[in-house]
């Protein structure tokens, strides 16, 4: 039986953005994203599913290793909240380091969301995806699922850029748990 989704942006989205975030240390949740992934997951039965351009990478920034310890880090922190993400997916290229192909993976670009909806069985016409930048919203869209820009990391400029690409996302949200909010109320039906 499949299942739906929330893929999610990580740097941003979830968490805010240093920039090439490596250190765990360093990794700092935005306020109601605990309480938001926790009713996404254990109120809604959604999948929960980070997908995220991780170039710092192919830019030799930071490492897989280090990647991995803060996508870590984030499910220590939502341990308090009863709820962990399901899966992580990165893609590590940038098109000025790596080949064409590695890029493949690369927001906007849909394959790490088709990929996960093989691996975990997912629907996506009944899935949703939140995030902060114009290749976040467009990966969406290129995966056909529902779309929600928040405001939180690149989002305010992202949400211009967008108009002016008549790209417009499903939803837009001051923060994560207001993206989280529309969720619960266009599965209930609210939002018709």
């Amino acid at each position: 039986m499949s299942t739906c989704a929330v893929f999610l942006d990580r740097d941003g989205t979830l968490n805010e953005d240093p920039g090439y975030l490596g250190d765990p240390e360093k990794v700092k949740l935005y306020s109601g994203t605990g309480e938001a992934l926790s009713l996404l997951k254990n109120d809604l039965n959604l999948k929960l599913i980070v997908i995220s351009n991780q170039s710092g990478i192919g830019r030799g920034l930071i490492t897989k290793a280090e990647v991995e310890l803060v996508n870590k880090k984030i499910n220590d922190i939502l341990r308090q909240f009863n709820v962990q993400i399901d899966a992580f997916y990165y893609c590590p290229s940038h098109p000025d380091f790596n080949t064409a192909e590695e890029c493949a993976c690369r927001k906007p670009a849909p394959d790490m969301v088709f990929k996960a909806a093989d691996n975990f069985n997912i629907d996506l016409k009944g899935s949703y995806l939140i995030g902060d930048s114009v290749s976040d919203i467009e990966c969406g869209m290129n995966a056909g699922v529902k779309t929600i820009l928040v405001k939180t990391g690149y989002g305010n400029e992202s949400f211009y850029t967008l108009q002016k690409l008549n790209k417009i996302p499903t939803f837009v949200a001051g923060n994560f748990l207001d993206a989280c909010r529309f969720i619960q109320k266009d599965i209930s039906g609210e939002n018709k």
